[in-house]
């Protein structure tokens, strides 16, 4: 099946998590590995050549525009009046985004082995999927504190894993972005378009091929920097 054009990259946050590192500056230009955390997602978009790409911005969002000057392809959906969460921040980039699917990244990731944007695309089936995430083990995912949130069957169809081990979200996914109407809220989260798609049978998950850290607290980063020299 076609695989997704666009992609939304989640940069708008408050700030606040990062405490001194975030004092003047916002958290997805916070350096790992010697690259800012935004590039290492950007990188991995213009590895598959996609067409558009928009950025979403909040706290020091005019730094974040500054950097991403010298590519063309990425758009600014602003969210400097009102920050928007996830779902809300998809829903008022779709005018950029354009109609269809789209990949779903967030900018404080960062991971090895293949593609994340390749696999999620290999396995696209609009047909069967609403929405397709990418997962590891909990204990897989370097940094991260939660024990898992979803339970995948054979087939790859998700359920909330509700307080038992399970696999975690890693931050990039393909979803279609059409059923965000159906929320009233203007401000909401991913995951309740997630929750509704799972009582759909809509909801797939895949487990990535490579590693992965959640770069969300300060000591994240040496441990994210040894991911990456590792991988």
């Amino acid at each position: 099946m076609p695989a997704p054009d666009a992609m939304m990259l989640f940069a708008a946050g408050f700030g606040t998590r990062m405490g001194a590192l975030t004092r003047d500056r916002p958290k997805p230009l916070i350096e790992v590995g010697g690259k800012a955390l935004i590039d290492h997602a950007l990188d991995l978009a213009d590895e598959i050549a996609l067409s558009r790409v928009v950025v979403n911005t909040h706290y020091h969002g005019d730094q974040i525009r500054r950097h991403l000057a010298e590519r063309p392809k990425v758009k600014i959906s602003d969210e400097s009046a009102e920050i928007l969460e996830t779902g809300g921040g998809l829903r008022a980039a779709r005018p950029l985004l354009g109609a269809g699917p789209v990949f779903v990244m967030n900018s404080d990731s960062v991971w090895t082995g293949v593609n994340p944007l390749r696999e999620l695309a290999k396995a696209w089936d609009p047909a069967r999927m609403d929405v397709l995430l990418l997962l590891l083990p909990a204990a897989q995912f370097t940094a991260h504190k939660g024990r898992g949130d979803f339970l995948m069957d054979a087939d790859g169809r998700l359920e909330r894993a509700n307080g038992r081990p399970g696999l975690s979200y890693i931050g990039a996914h393909i979803s279609r972005t059409d059923q965000l109407d159906d929320f009233v809220e203007r401000a909401f989260s991913l995951n309740q378009l997630w929750d509704a798609a799972i009582g759909r049978g809509r909801a797939f998950g895949m487990v990535h091929d490579g590693g992965c850290a959640d770069v969300g607290y300060p000591e994240a980063i040496p441990l994210a920097e040894e991911l990456l020299s590792n991988g």
